[in-house]
């Protein structure tokens, strides 16, 4: 809502606004877009013009989408899910992304579903089976497994310790 209300004020009234994308019927003048920028940057988010940086914050949008709004019967591979969804090669998607992240896209699943199982224990409203069940994991055993290589810690542990450990999910990477 806060890039829809932005591109409003700036008299841009056809924006079509969607997780991390914005398009529009008609180019947007230079002034309109400089203060376009300045007014996202000040609630927290940026204009990508570059076709490699809009591509990563596709694929950041994308896994955390299926990360935290997954369908609990969708059995498909996130590296499938992917070039499935941008229409694109995963061997390419994933050279471009461990080139400009510094880190694999299989990785930052890991550090996202990690984050999410944080969540949800705090929360504490699900059982580790269902939570397993929920982020696609093969068994509890290999949540806890998972979890501890990248917390240091046992999901029961990180429990009983709370939300101290956890991290907001723009740092996630």
């Amino acid at each position: 809502m806060a890039v829809s209300n932005i591109f409003h004020e700036a008299g841009i009234q056809d924006a079509n606004v969607q997780l991390g994308k914005v398009e529009t019927k008609d180019p947007i003048p230079e002034k309109k877009l400089e203060i376009i920028n300045i007014r996202l940057k000040e609630v927290g988010f940026e204009i990508i013009n570059d076709h490699m940086s809009q591509l990563i914050g596709q694929i950041n949008n994308i896994a955390i989408d299926f990360v935290y709004n997954r369908e609990e019967d969708i059995k498909i591979n996130f590296s499938d899910y992917l070039a499935e969804k941008l229409n694109l090669d995963y061997n390419y998607l994933s050279t471009l992304y461990s080139s400009v992240e510094g880190t694999t896209i299989e990785k930052h699943m890991i550090n996202l579903k990690t984050e999410r199982v944080k969540e949800l224990l705090v929360y504490d409203e699900k059982t580790l089976s269902e939570i397993a069940f929920e982020l696609g994991y093969s068994s509890v055993a290999h949540l806890s497994n998972q979890f501890k290589k990248v917390t240091g810690l046992a999901p029961t542990h990180f429990k009983e310790i709370g939300d101290r450990k956890r991290k907001s999910i723009d740092k996630v990477r």
